[in-house]
C-alpha cells in the first residue's frame, strides 16, 4: 500500500514542480549566501587596509557595516525562503497530499493543476 502512495506522489506533476522549484531556489539562495559570506571573509584576509580604513569623520571602519550586512543578508534570505515555503511550497504540498489520498496522480484532487 505504501509503495502505491509513493508511486502516486512521484507521478504527480505538482511533486515534480515542487522538487524542481525548491531545489533551484535553494541553490540560488545558497550561492548568494556563499558569495556574500566568502566575499566578506576574503576581504578580511586579503584587503585588511580597506576593511580597517575609516569612512567619514567618525571612527567606524568599513569592516563593521560590511559585517552587519552579512548578518542582515542572512536574516533576509532566510525570511524570503520561509515566506516562499509557507506560500507556494505549502500549496503544492497540500495538492500532492490530496492527490495521493484520492488516488489521483495528476492535479490537485479536482483534476486541475495548482498554479504557483
Amino acid at each position: 500500500m505504501e509503495q502505491d502512495i509513493v508511486q502516486r506522489v512521484k507521478a504527480d506533476p505538482n511533486y515534480r514542480k515542487l522538487v524542481r522549484a525548491r531545489s533551484r531556489f535553494g541553490w540560488i539562495l545558497t550561492w548568494s549566501m556563499m558569495v556574500v559570506y566568502y566575499g566578506f571573509t576574503l576581504l578580511c584576509a586579503f584587503d585588511k587596509e580597506f576593511m580597517g580604513s575609516r569612512f567619514g569623520d567618525g571612527v567606524m571602519t568599513w569592516g563593521i557595516p560590511l559585517g552587519l550586512f552579512v548578518i542582515l543578508f542572512t536574516v533576509v534570505i532566510t525570511a524570503v525562503y520561509v515566506r516562499r515555503a509557507n506560500g507556494e511550497y505549502d500549496r503544492l504540498t497540500d495538492a500532492i497530499k490530496a492527490n495521493a489520498a484520492s488516488g489521483n496522480g495528476s492535479g490537485n484532487g479536482s483534476g486541475r493543476k495548482v498554479a504557483a
